[in-house]
């Protein structure tokens, strides 16, 4: 008897440590996938329609905020304001896919896809590898962030979210 309660536990013990390491896994998969250009890989640890949603009220929001009260109160600055937001609202659709996403996550390589007249990756130049020093932390059991900063020093915020057992990327908090 005493045998099938130590196997449970074990196995309690081992279920939550696989759910504690998942955003690790997860972040370790979304890096090889950039890394070796593996759009599929990728879109299988992506929350593609969480994702647009939230880049999308994002922008929204900044652009409301950038517009000021003046253009909120005017029918011409709403009109303008409508327009603004269906124009960012289709650069999220389009960017926010695997290959978009693969390429804002690969930082200076994204220009050599880009330019047709740029030198391919020279062996002495490492790879880059997305989330690399990043800040890791729980929010609660079904939620972690993990934070790098951009140039300027202002934090990029990538939250996971977990389903069942599975985690995945569901938001990206942009310093806006």
């Amino acid at each position: 008897m005493k045998k099938w309660i130590w196997l449970a536990a074990a196995l309690l013990l081992a279920l939550g440590a696989y759910v504690a390491a998942g955003p690790y896994l997860t972040i370790r998969a979304i890096q090889q996938a950039v890394q070796e250009d593996d759009t599929r890989a990728l879109a299988r640890q992506v929350d593609f329609p969480a994702l647009r949603s939230s880049l999308k009220l994002q922008l929204d929001d900044y652009l409301v905020r950038s517009a000021g009260a003046d253009a909120q109160s005017s029918a011409l600055g709403q009109i303008g304001l409508r327009i603004a937001s269906g124009v960012a609202g289709g650069a999220v659709d389009a960017m926010v896919t695997p290959v978009g996403l693969a390429a804002m996550m690969e930082g200076r390589r994204v220009w050599r896809r880009v330019d047709v007249r740029a030198l391919p990756q020279s062996a002495g130049e490492p790879a880059s590898k997305p989330l690399q020093g990043a800040e890791h932390r729980y929010e609660s059991l079904s939620r972690f962030t993990a934070t790098v900063h951009d140039d300027t020093g202002r934090p990029v915020v990538f939250v996971l979210t977990r389903d069942g057992l599975r985690w995945r990327l569901s938001d990206i908090r942009l310093p806006l």
